[in-house]
């Protein structure tokens, strides 16, 4: 089996007590800093089954303001506790400087040289602290930056090359972009985004649902995964090979056998 699950609140009973077959459950991280008490025992009750795969929102990694201490200090005394098999976060920026807030979101970044030099810096003072490799995810955008003068593909493949970190190829993400760009053909396009990436940079697949409202592509993560994204998902799988991938749904969130019907299918899709 390739694909894990996104593990949410409503079914963490239920998962621990049926023990469905599964090659790995995937956390925000952030929800299990608190040292002790119920959350990081349930996180290691998890862990006597599964893998864990970390999966954080809240480095912001393309900002400016540089990297909490505080908040890489927590997230490296968590991958030391639970030693996950993959730990994750976005390219984005999230901390702004002079007073530093957080945005508390997952914000763009620009495609540019100066993003490119501060990404390879961040990844690489993580990569150092967590003595590990770290994957980054392309993110679902709802605008671009006048300075973007790097192919968005391109500049992973940079980024990879330069710090040794790997790529989790959110493909729902690919085509929320797509649509929102009002591609002629958003599924070629995604297709295309795909192969142009250096082989081997590809850690992990993330497949989603999104929304479609008043003409703009959300992604909302609350629905089944589209016919289209299913379709970008088999060429990925033929162009990168198979993957560990992942279903993730964050809203309204569906009986824990619907997620495992979403799992089998991206298995057979990998194997077929």
């Amino acid at each position: 089996m390739h694909c894990g699950i996104g593990w949410r609140h409503p079914h963490h009973r239920e998962v621990l007590e049926r023990l469905p077959m599964l090659p790995f459950l995937e956390v925000h991280a952030e929800n299990f800093f608190a040292p002790g008490g119920a959350a990081r025992g349930l996180l290691h009750a998890a862990r006597e089954h599964y893998p864990i795969s970390l999966h954080g929102v809240g480095l912001g990694l393309g900002s400016a303001a540089g990297l909490d201490e505080w908040h890489l200090n927590q997230l490296a005394r968590l991958v030391d506790e639970i030693d996950p098999i993959r730990v994750s976060d976005h390219a984005c920026f999230a901390r702004t400087e002079g007073p530093t807030l957080h945005g508390l979101d997952l914000l763009p970044i620009a495609f540019d040289d100066d993003s490119l030099r501060r990404l390879v810096r961040h990844v690489h003072q993580v990569q150092d602290r967590l003595r590990r490799p770290l994957l980054v995810e392309n993110l679902s955008a709802y605008l671009a930056w006048e300075s973007d003068t790097i192919a968005e593909p391109e500049f992973f493949n940079a980024l990879t090359a330069a710090t040794g970190c790997g790529l989790l190829l959110d493909l729902n993400n690919l085509m929320v972009n797509a649509k929102n760009r009002a591609e002629v053909d958003p599924l070629a396009s995604a297709c295309a985004w795909v192969d142009a990436l250096r082989l081997g940079s590809v850690g992990q697949l993330h497949v989603a649902g999104h929304a479609d409202v008043a003409g703009v592509a959300i992604d909302d993560h609350g629905s089944p995964v589209s016919d289209p994204v299913w379709a970008l998902h088999r060429h990925a799988v033929r162009v990168l090979g198979p993957l560990p991938a992942l279903i993730e749904w964050d809203t309204d969130i569906p009986a824990l056998d619907t997620l495992l019907a979403q799992a089998e299918r991206a298995d057979a899709q990998s194997q077929a």
